[in-house]
């Protein structure tokens, strides 16, 4: 099943050093859930100024349990990087 992460990253003065002191743990996580396929499409999202405030990631996983476990270990949350997530269905019209 397809999902769609949509996080949004905390906003105090030290979200970003946050983000970026965990960014190469993340990044390393998400080459490999690319390479093993799980991990279809991800980026950070920018704010008008193109700053990082946060994350779309788009996953294929068996159900929204196993995206919330796997969630539960994902740097970005371990290292409150991430503050609001939501976890959504997603129905791919193209690929």
């Amino acid at each position: 099943m397809t999902f769609l992460i949509h996080a949004f990253d905390h906003t105090d003065a030290e979200a970003l050093n946050r983000r970026m002191g965990a960014r190469d743990q993340h990044l390393a996580a998400a080459r490999s859930m690319h390479e093993n396929g799980s991990l279809l499409i991800a980026g950070a999202m920018l704010s008008p100024d193109n700053t990082m405030m946060g994350s779309v990631v788009i996953v294929e996983m068996e159900s929204l349990e196993e995206v919330e476990n796997w969630l539960k270990s994902e740097v970005y949350i371990t290292e409150n990087v991430w503050d609001k997530v939501g976890i959504y269905p997603l129905k791919l019209a193209f690929r």
